[in-house]
């Protein structure tokens, strides 16, 4: 006989046997107990939190000769039937490959005829958000006043795109996602059935990176236990099937970063790429190892906020102390950051690398958390007695050595001051923002250009009018609201502006005010998605 899958051959066949769902699940008992049973249900979750489990049971249950508290018996003619899949009774349908009208329409004419044995006619559609609003509407019509011996279940894990019509028909059912816990104590309680030997560590490693999903749990340890068949299956070895990483080179890697160690950091990267990890999966377990660190950090009872052995958590404790909380979350960002953009990337090492180089050299960014970490390694410094190296040469003696006079030089002019971020974004969408306003304001903004006060720097945006005839929007409150509204929508911030005429022209004028230039900013942003758009003068 060939093989059969663990989350196939353990998926439950009774209520009792369903694990994380027990408000679902008494709810459906004391539905079938009272004999209160719907005529719809949604069911709504992430995968494998068991909805078309549920789905099945549901149909047992209510077709049962004799149910068990509310479960099925499973021993019945017609409870194996339906286990067997030969019963007329439960029609499965996947709304992925049949979700046009048709499909819709055969199920129409069918429910027109009552179930040849059992009380009721079961539709089970899985992946329902997959039907075509054509298909929504031919169904709307029977799930509304379906016979009495018809029931719909459906099942998706997308339900804001299912339509508020068909919402408001059924009874809606949210799936919890599985804790770590609940998964780790099912998978025990299988390995022990099957007389399979597993470490706790390796079955609790594979519950966490399930995500909530006992079927996805099942599969990486089958996956596990088929690479190591015979053996003894440990976290080390789960680590190296799945290509994750231990948490002692997250801890020596933080170490380096902390020390500025910019090429330890990358030479670790490089020994985890030669041991085949996944880059995908080494960003995802660094991060959840920050934020252990973060929660460590900030909890009175550590031991309880993370699930971590007591040696583990002993070496985090004295890392949570080595740096602050800003800094962590300056690290989690652009970690999680570098998560979205790994995933189409097809260059991943490369970007892995940057991220790394950034969270060793935070003089690379000018966000404000690390401007927090800058601080953290000046202190660092200072408290280990490292300071500037003198300006005097070596061999002058002593400070009453005279210094030859250099000829006086005349007074350099003070260089410009960088404009703010904030405004080298508005000058990057400047045509994208100029689009969302309108009338005599859009015309003007078009024969305009955005400058800044270079000799301070301050974070003033200034719109600088060529035509006099932009002195109408200028004296207009209106139009200095449109022009926000237009820069908050592009950048989500609020930008102090001040509009004036250009000289020449007639009206208020300001000198001294520089273009703004985006160079610095593009430089800082390796990673930035650059979009350079063109908009033509209308004529």
């Amino acid at each position: 006989m060939s093989y059969t899958a663990l989350y196939r051959k353990f998926r439950p066949k009774d209520f009792e046997d369903v694990k994380g769902q027990e408000h679902i699940v008494t709810t459906l008992k004391n539905q079938i107990k009272a004999d209160r049973i719907g005529h719809a249900y949604l069911f709504c979750g992430t995968r494998g939190t068991g909805k078309t489990t549920i789905a099945k049971i549901l149909a047992r249950a209510v077709n049962c000769e004799h149910p068990v508290d509310g479960s099925p018996c499973n021993t019945c003619k017609t409870c194996r039937a339906i286990l067997e899949g030969t019963s007329m009774n439960v029609i499965e349908i996947d709304a992925a490959s049949n979700n046009g009208v048709d499909n819709i329409r055969e199920i129409r004419e069918e429910v027109a005829y009552r179930p040849t044995e059992g009380r009721y006619k079961v539709y089970i559609i899985d992946e329902v958000h997959m039907l075509s609003t054509g298909a929504f509407n031919a169904l709307l019509k029977t799930l509304e006043e379906p016979p009495s011996y018809v029931i719909f279940i459906l099942a998706t894990t997308e339900a804001h795109k299912i339509p508020i019509t068909i919402l408001s028909r059924c009874q809606r059912y949210d799936f919890r996602r599985i804790t770590v816990e609940t998964i780790a104590k099912r998978l025990t309680e299988l390995m022990e059935k099957e007389g399979n030997d597993v470490e706790e560590k390796a079955i609790r490693y594979i519950a966490k990176a399930a995500d909530g999903s006992m079927r996805d749990a099942l599969s990486l340890l089958d996956q596990c236990i088929a690479f190591y068949l015979g053996e003894t299956l440990t976290y080390e070895k789960v680590l190296e099937n799945l290509g994750a990483v231990d948490t002692d080179i997250f801890s020596g890697l933080l170490r380096k970063i902390l020390k500025q160690d910019t090429t330890g950091a990358v030479k670790t990267l490089e020994e985890i790429i030669l041991q085949g990890k996944e880059m995908g999966q080494f960003v995802t377990d660094f991060i959840w190892y920050l934020r252990n660190l973060l929660l460590i950090s900030s909890s009175d009872h550590p031991e309880e906020a993370v699930d971590v052995s007591a040696e583990n958590l002993e070496k985090m404790k004295e890392e949570s102390t080595m740096m602050d909380a800003e800094t962590l979350m300056r690290y989690i960002r652009i970690f999680s950051e570098l998560s979205n953009q790994i995933k189409y990337a097809s260059q991943k090492r490369v970007l892995v690398e940057i991220a790394l180089i950034k969270l060793c050299q935070p003089v690379m960014e000018t966000n404000l958390d690390s401007l927090y970490d800058r601080v953290r390694i000046l202190e660092e410094k200072l408290k280990n007695g490292v300071v500037a190296a003198s300006s005097v040469p070596q061999g002058m003696g002593d400070t009453s050595v005279k210094i030859a006079e250099h000829p006086k030089t005349e007074p350099q002019p003070k260089p410009e001051k960088a404009a703010p971020e904030d405004l080298q974004y508005v000058r990057q969408n400047w045509n994208a923002i100029i689009r969302d306003t309108k009338g005599l304001l859009q015309q003007m903004l078009l024969e305009s250009t955005p400058k800044y006060d270079g000799s301070t720097g301050e974070p003033v945006l200034y719109i600088e009018f060529r035509n006099f005839l932009a002195k109408t929007c200028i004296d207009s409150p209106d139009s200095m609201e449109m022009l926000k509204n237009a820069i908050r929508k592009k950048i989500g911030k609020d930008v102090e502006i001040k509009m004036i005429l250009k000289d020449g022209a007639a009206g208020e004028t300001r000198g001294g005010l520089s273009e703004i230039t985006v160079d610095d900013l593009l430089m800082q942003n390796i990673n930035m998605e650059i979009s350079v758009e063109t908009m033509e003068d209308d004529e």
